[in-house]
């Protein structure tokens, strides 16, 4: 049985974003119902697919409702796309740690060169898929963000955006001394504050504006700033 089966009501391909897809899996998690990041993915799948009677047109949906959500501002994550791209400096983008690459479709609708890299290979799939039936042209790379697959200077800013909090400290240091190398310009780091662990999302420790700062020293002489804004930014300048 699938988990979308467990839903009182099937979602509709009208329905379906990410925002309503989480709150459904987030109810979900509780309950008791799915436990830990695997089913937690897992059964996103389900609920997406289970919308329509064709996978590729339920992810269409998906990727068209989502993004017109986060640019109304009906979307949880509305704010953080919004600041993140109020930061981008230059003309090239690289998103690492796209999943989905929702802000770098955004992105190329504001008329920035897009590259998005992920280390799911599954992900990068669908976001071809979308990047072409949306019109939106996004570059894909699979690629970890500990040694991204990019020369030197290859882009203007070089985002992460709620990705860090995967990782431990270790792999943090490595994730921002590759940013800063690749970008020529500006990297851009956003993490969310929580009360509590979710490790349904995959994260690994609480976060506080304390450990930015902390993180910005990994920058080394770089120019960085610290702020909070739904969540805590660390903006170093490499240019």
């Amino acid at each position: 049985m699938s988990t979308a089966s467990t839903l009182t009501r099937p979602l509709s391909t009208a329905e379906l974003s990410d925002s309503r897809v989480v709150s459904e899996l987030t109810s979900m998690v509780e309950q008791g119902i799915i436990v830990g990041q695997e089913e937690f993915e897992s059964a996103f799948v389900d609920i997406v697919t289970a919308a329509g009677p064709d996978r590729m047109q339920s992810w269409r949906h998906f990727y068209a409702n989502s993004i017109r959500e986060l640019r109304a501002g009906a979307s949880a994550f509305s704010p953080i796309h919004h600041r993140a791209r109020s930061l981008l400096t230059g003309t090239s983008v690289l998103e690492v740690g796209c999943c989905f690459g929702l802000f770098a479709l955004q992105c190329a609708q504001d008329g920035y060169q897009v590259t998005a890299s992920d280390i799911c290979p599954g992900a990068l799939d669908h976001l071809d898929d979308a990047s072409s039936y949306l019109g939106l042209p996004v570059k894909t790379a699979l690629g970890d963000v500990r040694q991204l697959p990019f020369a030197t200077n290859s882009f203007d800013t070089v985002t992460l955006l709620h990705l860090l909090e995967h990782l431990d400290n270790a792999d943090v240091e490595a994730a921002i001394v590759e940013s800063c190398r690749v970008a020529s310009k500006r990297v851009i780091i956003a993490v969310p504050f929580e009360d509590q662990i979710s490790p349904h999302f995959g994260h690994l420790e609480l976060l506080r504006e304390s450990d930015l700062h902390r993180w910005s020293a990994f920058a080394g002489d770089h120019c960085s700033r610290v702020f909070a804004d739904h969540g805590g930014w660390l903006v170093i300048d490499v240019a």
